[in-house]
């Protein structure tokens, strides 16, 4: 039978099933309309709730569905970020069992297009399967679909070497003159400022290995000047570091300080937390010449000279923050240099014992 409830102007669909009252809007407020879609509702509602058949969804629930099934893990921050990125791209109200192998390859050949990386692309596809998954596991209406083939290269990491480092910082130096970039200081403060914040900002990421939002977005209340400690959350991996500064960053850091009175330590023009503003450090990149760089490398810079100065694997991962041993282990090999180069000195040494015994004898 058909009721109105409260203001709605729609109909609803009101019958029982196995002694158990449905109660479902027509979403229609023509009478004649509504008949027709309250056979429908009886049908997918005997077929739910009888022949344990669940009615179809769509792709936008399927993936809120697949966020919230990962609601208090490190993982969840990431996969909102990638339905954001889907649901640009695809749209979110097309039923779940409409998805299709050449809807994934279509969203694979979009985001090439925006330059993204392999991993990157990779990720999204993966948040899409995992969402299929989960429907299907709960009984609802899912497709069979062939993932797309991503190669993610298996390429070194790059890192900055002591030259490098020094033409990307005199490439973001705030005294730095160039075409287009007065030398008169009354017609580039503003400017100057910005510049001042782009150095400062690179020269910690270089030194404390840190992420850049970790950095851009830290507040005044984590640091401790006097203990020379920074404490971090890492939003990433949902856990908190504490590192020491280097003698450089203790000297951007007092300097800061001195000249601010925000509450975060790098600001935007409206007094806020900074946020993903790279645009001026990308083209420092390319002005030093280090067109395949990106602000990631800053942090695999750190890394790699924890390593080849004698840090471990494992004490490495507690400096990036890593909650998997497994992310840290891309800096294996050059542990294995610094350990074979070890072996070599220790082989030298017994080889010079050796000859200084044989030329006694």
């Amino acid at each position: 039978m058909l009721v109105k409830r409260g203001n709605s102007k729609f109909w609803y669909a009101q019958f029982q099933i196995d002694h158990q009252t449905i109660v479902r809007s027509t979403k229609t407020s023509d009478r004649k309309v509504a008949l027709q879609v309250a056979v429908k509702i009886r049908a997918d509602a005997h077929a739910e709730l009888l022949l344990g058949k669940k009615a179809s969804i769509t792709l936008e629930t399927a993936l809120r569905r697949f966020a919230n099934s990962k609601l208090g893990t490190p993982n969840h921050r990431n996969l909102e970020s990638q339905i954001r990125v889907i649901l640009s791209l695809i749209s979110g109200t097309i039923p779940l069992i409409k998805v299709s192998s050449d809807t994934l390859e279509s969203f694979r050949q979009k985001r090439l297009s925006q330059g993204c990386a392999s991993q990157t692309i990779k990720h999204g596809i993966n948040c899409l399967i995992g969402a299929i998954h989960l429907a299907r596991k709960d009984g609802y209406q899912s497709p069979s679909i062939t993932v797309p083939s991503i190669r993610i290269p298996n390429s070194k990491i790059r890192y900055l070497s002591i030259e490098e480092e020094c033409r990307l910082l005199y490439e973001l130096s705030p005294t730095r003159v160039a075409k287009g970039l007065s030398a008169d200081p009354s017609c580039r403060q503003g400017r100057q400022k910005w510049m001042q914040d782009n150095y400062d900002l690179v020269v910690m990421l270089i030194d404390t290995g840190a992420r850049y939002s970790e950095i851009a977005n830290l507040a005044w209340k984590d640091i401790d000047i006097n203990r020379g400690e920074i404490r971090l959350w890492r939003s990433k991996v949902q856990n908190e570091s504490v590192i020491y500064m280097t003698d450089r960053v203790e000297t951007i850091l007092c300097r800061r300080l001195r000249e601010s009175n925000a509450l975060f330590v790098f600001v935007n023009k409206a007094g806020e937390k900074r946020g993903y503003s790279a645009v001026a450090i990308r083209k420092a990149f390319r002005r030093a010449g280090l067109d395949d760089c990106t602000i990631h490398t800053l942090r695999h810079t750190h890394a790699t000279r924890l390593i080849q100065n004698g840090l471990s694997i494992q004490e490495v991962k507690v400096v990036l923050g890593h909650s998997d041993i497994r992310t840290t282990m891309r800096y294996a090999h050059l542990e294995q240099a610094v350990i074979t180069r070890k072996a070599r000195d220790v082989v030298n040494a017994v080889n010079a014992v050796n000859q200084s015994g044989e030329a006694r004898a």
